[in-house]
């Protein structure tokens, strides 16, 4: 076991029956609010991150804080992804456990119990964990916990490239001093450049998400310039989010995509042009349970779809869903048919009627704004495979947020 570290209860492996159980169950007899993915939809998706990965000659480390559900990480791996990111360190430890063996942990350590933590686990299951550092104080964090390991730890320097996040920005003045001292010191080892410009998906359209994009690609080129002008090689480049990855053109200079929306898809990405609605795999079941003159009232409410109106605040959609007739295909041609999710309160989503009736029962599929948080609040996914059977998918590090 890890020295002083506790694992996750709950192991996961996915040869053992436990991991997915599968029935003959329509979608349609699931108990509502359930969480569908449709399994032939996600896969197309993970093929087409891959492609664009051969196509440019960039390694894909795909985000798994969208799905947080190990199947679909052996998924994305099978189809030739070089490892996985995550955010934070029990997170990570869910599928450092269940097998995966490099893993970039794309969060600014600054505790070193975390630190800790994250080392023993790699340690213990043979991973190759990179960590990443925006401040002095981060690296001595880091360097302190690796000393303690006796190891080397692969080390990212995060670049703010207009999020205002996290990361130092291009032309701070701290930029060289911090990534000097993750090169001299003895147990970090500097493996290039991160940045996340997750201000893409305040974008109004492609082309919009595009530019960013570009923007990215030239203001990490451009460190890399400054700190090779202080005599700090930079070997790799790293960028990540689904709007800028799928709507870029030029890759030149990156060396690794790290999206990870991209296997469910949502309305903000349908909203930026990046994908179509007959290419979302995730939507919400939920069933109407009472009908007034103005709104169907479903049992999927804040603590289903949350009330994330997009990625990083992003707005720009109408309310807090689209909610299709359930034997209809989530599509273009099938949209006029949907109706609006105006609001929501914990336990009831307000479904606006417009003249329009439903009645108590009918069955309601939602496509959220945003997929990340609804996978996260839900403790498995049922997949709908193409013959119609539903497998269920533990979420085996939803709530894994320390």
């Amino acid at each position: 076991m890890l020295p002083d570290t506790k694992l996750p209860d709950a192991r996961i492996d996915v040869s053992d029956p436990k991991a997915a159980t599968r029935s003959k169950e329509s979608f349609l007899d699931l108990e509502t609010p359930a969480i569908v993915v449709d399994r032939a939809r996600l896969l197309r998706n993970v093929e087409r991150v891959q492609e664009i990965g051969r196509r440019h000659g960039v390694a894909v480390r795909p985000h798994i804080k969208t799905h947080k559900c190990v199947p679909v990480a052996e998924l994305q791996l099978n189809a030739g992804a070089c490892g996985i990111t995550a955010s934070k360190v029990s997170e990570a430890e869910v599928f450092v456990e269940a097998g995966v063996r490099s893993i970039t942990l794309a969060y600014p350590l600054i505790d070193r119990r975390k630190a800790r933590r994250a080392l023993a686990a790699a340690q213990w299951a043979g991973c190759n964990l990179n960590v990443l550092a925006d401040s002095r104080a981060g690296v001595e964090c880091l360097e302190a916990a690796a000393e303690e390991a006796g190891i080397r730890v692969g080390t990212y320097l995060k670049i703010d490239v207009g999020l205002h996040r996290a990361g130092l920005k291009p032309d701070d003045a701290s930029l060289v001093p911090v990534a000097r001292q993750i090169c001299q010191s003895a147990h970090l080892t500097l493996r290039g450049l991160l940045s996340h410009a997750g201000h893409a998906y305040g974008a109004k359209d492609r082309a919009g998400a595009r530019a960013v994009a570009e923007s990215e690609r030239q203001q990490m080129i451009a460190v890399k310039e400054r700190l090779a002008a202080a005599d700090i090689a930079v070997e790799e480049i790293s960028v990540g989010s689904t709007p800028t990855v799928l709507a870029a053109e030029n890759f030149d200079g990156v060396t690794e995509i790290r999206p990870g929306n991209y296997v469910y898809f949502d309305l903000t990405a349908v909203r930026l042009g990046v994908a179509r609605l007959r290419e979302v795999s995730l939507s919400v079941l939920a069933s109407v349970v009472s009908v007034n003159d103005q709104f169907a009232i479903v049992d999927a409410g804040s603590k289903v779809l949350s009330s994330d109106t997009g990625p990083h605040g992003a707005t720009g959609g109408s309310g807090f869903g689209l909610a299709f007739p359930a034997n209809l295909e989530i599509a273009e041609d099938t949209a006029g048919d949907a109706f609006v999710v105006e609001k929501l309160s914990e336990e009831h989503g307000f479904v606006r009627l417009d003249g329009r009736r439903l009645r108590v029962g009918d069955l309601l599929r939602i496509v959220p704004n945003h997929s990340c948080p609804v996978a996260n609040l839900s403790r498995e996914v049922a997949v709908l495979d193409e013959t119609g059977e539903i497998e269920r998918w533990p979420v085996a590090a939803a709530g894994k947020v320390v």
